[in-house]
């Protein structure tokens, strides 16, 4: 066996500051090209779907946040046992009776109950723009949409979307490096506020349930085991953290890749029984989480390759989700058959999105309204692309259409 450590590799600065956009598709591509296994300043990269897989599901694997709080030494605190709680970082029979508890609630079915308040959120936003032809999507749709869908799924006033919001942004940034080393106050006081406003959530649905998130976890139940009001309020911001942002990002590169796709556009405006096949194709090209890590607590042999104990392997869902597919791969067509591969965006194994369902419901929902109602979408100006790092968005995206 070839130690991993020992093989020549093509190289992925996967830290390079610019790697986004067009620039990112090519070098994704070239890299592609030369190997199924690249190198990066922080850990190997795989970039097939069979690998990446392999290394989402494998046992010998875990997510690495707690290695990251080791490694930038965050103190005990708001932010720490944020950490710890999260359910991506819980494994073995923990994780199962987590999962187990909440599952019911994160079914499509469960999902498709939140389409009409998701409806509502779209006419609320667009009622400002209907007699406009141009807007900032980002800050005019994007972002507040997700965030008046997360607040209702949860049994919130809407009024606290926006603290929602930034809340969610804020907290990301416990895999950010720069923000760890630079503003850690501001996320340790983002953790504790949500956990004040959350616990007193809690406390006022526990005396008056209704049918919302929290009441649904609070009441969840299996074999005579319940979560715990410390459970349930960490489950709750992983939704939080796990379903804003990300919605909010991957609905911005869907109106940035169908304004320079004119015919995409022009097809889902006249068949919205495309919708579904536009958001699969969207989160297959575009994914929001090109890369997910991975820390092997144990050896691995793969592929004749031998992994060590404490190897960081990222998955490139990007690379991934071109592999294997019907078709041209590098194309957007929302009417390819793309075969039974589902994309890697949502990740693979026990850690599978816990949202996937929320997620798919809320950008199906917004792809069958925008398309009749923005004819002749394009960009107005150059979008503000963010960092491939942890949720790759936008920080703006200028577009105009047709008023006729």
């Amino acid at each position: 066996m070839a130690l991993v450590t020992d093989l020549e590799l093509p190289v992925l600065d996967y830290l390079a500051p610019d790697l986004n956009g067009e620039r990112f598709h090519q070098v994704i591509a070239e890299v592609r090209a030369r190997s199924w296994l690249a190198t990066s300043p922080i850990g190997f990269i795989v970039l097939d779907r069979e690998a990446g897989s392999y290394f989402l599901r494998t046992k010998s694997a875990t997510f690495p946040g707690m290695r990251i709080a080791e490694m930038f030494e965050v103190p005990e605190g708001p932010l720490l046992e944020q950490m710890r709680r999260n359910i991506l970082h819980v494994n073995g029979e923990a994780h199962g009776r987590l999962r187990g508890l909440v599952n019911p609630a994160f079914t499509p079915r469960a999902a498709d109950g939140w389409r009409p308040a998701m409806r509502e959120f779209l006419e609320r936003l667009w009622a400002p723009l209907a007699d406009a032809s141009r807007c900032e999507f980002v800050a005019d749709f994007a972002k507040p949409y997700p965030s008046l869908t997360i607040a209702t799924v949860m049994g919130a006033p809407l009024d606290d979307a926006p603290k929602l919001h930034e809340w969610s942004n804020v907290i990301q940034g416990q895999f950010d490096p720069n923000m760890l080393t630079n503003e850690r106050a501001k996320l340790e006081r983002a953790c504790a506020e949500f956990y004040e406003w959350a616990s007193a959530l809690i406390e006022r649905r526990r005396d008056d349930p209704g049918d919302d998130l929290i009441s649904t976890l609070i009441a969840a139940e299996e074999a005579g085991d319940r979560l715990s009001d410390v459970e349930c309020m960490n489950l709750v911001l992983n939704v939080l953290v796990g379903g804003v942002d990300t919605t909010q990002s991957q609905l911005a590169h869907g109106l940035r890749v169908f304004a320079t796709r004119p015919e995409q556009w022009d097809l889902l405006a006249s068949d919205s029984e495309l919708v579904p096949h536009a958001v699969e194709e969207l989160l297959r090209y575009e994914p929001i989480t090109p890369f997910t890590a991975r820390l092997l607590h144990e050896e691995v042999e793969y592929r004749g390759v031998t992994f060590p104990a404490d190897t960081v392997v990222m998955v490139c869902s990007f690379a991934g989700n071109r592999d294997g597919v019907e078709g041209d791969p590098e194309a957007f067509d929302i009417t390819a058959a793309r075969g039974p591969a589902k994309p890697l965006t949502f990740g693979a194994g026990i850690h599978y999105c816990l949202g996937a369902n929320l997620a798919r419901a809320e950008l199906q929902e917004a792809l069958r309204f925008l398309p009749q109602r923005m004819p002749g979408l394009e960009l107005e100006g150059e979008p503000e692309l963010g960092s491939i790092h942890g949720v790759y968005g936008l920080n703006s995206l200028p577009i105009r259409w047709n008023t006729a």
